[in-house]
């Protein structure tokens, strides 16, 4: 047995092969190259079509490749064009499946992060900050994710984090808000107290400042304050993405709950967001300890219920635990907390 991992290695694209995804790409370039708002609803029926005549393995790394060329380059691109792509990635979510938004995200993530560690002096971080920032925006991936960057570039918190810290709230300072205004405020009180020790090392102590207002103008929920904050166009595409998604799905459950962590440790751990990709990472060991820490202390409950599980088919101890739990429980909370356990 070869793993896919070695496998994926091991296997030279035969001539074929080769053809047929230089094709594929030429067509999804063609697509992408005439993205605009007017065609959207066209160009993604037609990707929607090509996910439906090729396999989605191969889709999904053309179009993520195609789609970080074209918007993660040296210089800043141009709002509206960064929304009109993660739109279509959008829709493309919620009409092909997850797969085609937690592939995109992840690689955007996974760039993000390695740029984000290396002194490129280019607007690529930027790009792809907006790129994430818009992908919480058409409610792709949850705000979890949101947080978690901005928690971790308030922990590094350098001059280009500041800058990066500021980009992202004025995308998304009011949606994290509506979203969760408690993690908000504990964010904003971090910033505060690192803005205040780190104040001797800043040059230019302007840039701080201004860190602070904004987000202090986000906690009072003042629009005003914000320079150049403009939510219509972002509203003007999310009524777009409703017209395109028929389907009741393009609200919030198909959201993306998934974690900073999650997404940079996937390869080792699976992606247990796609439905099927999920596994543990850890090695079989120590299953003995773990099989008695499973186990319920079935005497203290009745012949009776056990019974009942074995009518019931409950044939492993996990599942009779749960059972007996179920069945035991004095109400809501105290099952909560004994399934907890």
């Amino acid at each position: 047995y070869v793993p896919p991992q070695v496998r994926k290695a091991q296997e030279t694209l035969d001539d074929k092969k080769r053809e047929e995804l230089g094709r594929l790409k030429k067509m999804v370039n063609g697509l992408i190259n005439r993205l605009s708002e007017p065609n959207l609803s066209s160009i993604s029926g037609q990707l929607e079509e090509l996910y439906m005549a090729n396999s989605r393995k191969d889709m999904n790394e053309t179009l993520t490749d195609i789609l970080l060329n074209a918007c993660v380059t040296a210089v800043a691109m141009p709002a509206r064009l960064m929304m009109e792509h993660v739109l279509l990635v959008s829709v493309l979510h919620h009409t092909v499946g997850i797969e085609v938004g937690a592939h995109f995200l992840e690689a955007v993530v996974k760039k993000f992060d390695e740029l984000s560690k290396s002194d490129a002096e280019g607007k690529e971080c930027e790009n792809l900050l907006a790129l994430i920032a818009h992908l919480y925006n058409f409610h792709v991936v949850h705000s979890l994710l949101i947080f978690d960057i901005l928690k971790k570039l308030v922990s590094t918190f350098t001059e280009k984090d500041i800058e990066l810290i500021l980009f992202l709230l004025k995308n998304v300072g009011f949606s994290l808000r509506k979203d969760d205004a408690l993690a908000l405020k504990d964010l904003i009180s971090e910033a505060q107290s690192k803005a205040h020790t780190a104040e001797k090392n800043f040059k230019d102590q302007t840039r701080v400042r201004f860190m602070l207002e904004t987000m202090l103008a986000l906690r009072n929920n003042d629009m005003r304050k914000i320079p150049g904050y403009d939510p219509e166009p972002v509203e003007k595409l999310r009524k777009l993405q409703r017209t395109l998604v028929h389907s009741s799905s393009s609200g919030k459950e198909t959201q993306l709950r998934v974690s900073l962590e999650s997404l940079l440790n996937a390869d080792k751990v699976g992606r247990w967001w796609i439905i099927g990709s999920s596994w543990s990472g850890a090695p079989m060991i120590d299953n003995a300890n773990s099989k008695t820490q499973q186990k319920l202390d079935i005497g203290k409950v009745s012949s009776k219920i056990i019974e009942l599980a074995r009518k019931q088919r409950m044939n492993t101890d996990i599942r009779r635990s749960i059972f007996c739990v179920l069945m035991t429980s004095e109400d809501f909370l105290d099952a909560f907390e004994k399934l907890i356990k």
